[in-house]
């Protein structure tokens, strides 16, 4: 690495090299900002170098990624917590570029910095930038907006609390697909900051409706997050919130939901408690080893002894061992093969 004590010749030299049409220079350049900012000094840095890495109209993904993660790392560049703000106008350009990478890492960068930031730069600063990117035109930008309401939140004053709430729930209704994923996706990261009332009102209601939406790609998406967000909610909420969604899930017109269902059943288990599993989610458990898909099968046969560890002995040998019998027979070798990987664990779990 560069240090401080370096000539100013090379880093001219690297300065220029961010503006030069050899991709493989300017990113090797891009991978330096932080040696030339230290060079520049903090001023110099807030007043050249962000406001021309703003004005970067570079096209090349790779150069992109580069600048997004080094940013997530500049703010001692800048001038310390008190000058943080400056960094968001590149990255705010970054969250509505077409790469998904880039804007993931442009995200991410964000987070980190609004997480150093004062409460005051976030009212004036980072939650305008998550307000503008939700009601951006284009859906990379309203994509981007979901993964930073979770560090917004918990600065805002009342009524803009209200007002974020708002938003996040008109992006869990935007009419692009790739924006609801990123709406459920990001869902228990501001559920998690969320006061209980608005949980069980406000988040809930979103959760709800997305677990109804015509997209597959959603709905799987909101499996995942069932586990976690019931850990939020009071055991009987959960159970009268969460439960029936799972189970409604395990039945799902599409194999991508089940198998996810299955894949994620005993974290569903430990969320709802043990009645609501013996009752509900055994019968649901039993239909996905017996499912029509054998990707389903598959999922739903490697989780058996962990599915079984949850359970009493007496309900296992009851209710799962004659599935699995059944499943050591199936047409498919793959869904043997994830029995067979994980058959042995069952022995001592059954008590035989």
């Amino acid at each position: 690495m560069a240090t401080v004590d370096e000539p100013l010749y090379p880093i001219a030299v690297l300065i220029n090299e961010l503006k030069n049409a050899d991709v493989q220079l300017r990113l090797n350049s891009t991978r330096r900002l932080s040696t030339i900012a230290r060079a520049l000094g903090e001023e110099r840095t807030r007043n050249e170098l962000i406001p021309f890495l703003s004005e970067n109209n570079d096209d090349d993904d790779e150069v992109l990624l580069a600048m997004a993660e080094e940013l997530g790392v500049f703010v001692p560049y800048v001038g310390g917590q008190e000058h943080a703000h400056v960094l968001l106008p590149p990255l705010e350009t970054l969250c509505t570029v077409e790469e998904t990478c880039v804007r993931d890492k442009a995200v991410e960068s964000l987070c980190r910095i609004g997480s150093q930031m004062k409460e005051n730069d976030m009212i004036n600063w980072f939650i305008p930038l998550v307000k503008r990117l939700s009601a951006g035109e284009w859906f990379s930008a309203r994509v981007s907006a979901c993964g930073l309401f979770h560090i917004a939140y918990p600065s805002a004053p009342e009524m803009l609390k209200t007002e974020l709430q708002a938003m996040y729930s008109q992006l869990c209704q935007d009419d692009m697909p790739m924006v609801r994923r990123s709406a459920v996706s990001s869902l228990w990261k501001f559920a998690a900051t969320v006061e209980p009332a608005h949980l069980k009102n406000n988040i809930m209601t979103m959760f709800e409706n997305l677990t109804q939406d015509d997209q597959d790609s959603v709905r799987l998406l909101a499996v995942e997050g069932c586990a976690t967000l019931g850990k939020l909610l009071e055991p009987q909420e959960c159970i009268e919130r969460i439960l029936p969604v799972i189970v409604s899930f395990s039945q799902d017109r599409s194999w991508r939901v089940r198998y996810m269902v299955a894949d994620q059943l005993s974290e569903l288990c430990q969320a709802v408690g043990p009645e609501p599993t013996r009752m509900d989610l055994v019968p649901a458990y039993m239909r996905l080893l017996r499912d029509n898909e054998a990707e389903v099968r598959v999922a739903a046969a490697g989780k058996v002894t962990k599915f079984c560890q949850i359970l009493n002995p007496e309900l296992a040998i009851q209710h799962i061992l004659p599935c699995v019998k059944e499943l050591s027979l199936d047409s498919s070798q793959h869904v043997r093969s994830a029995l067979a990987s994980v058959l042995m664990g069952m022995a001592p779990v059954l008590g035989k």
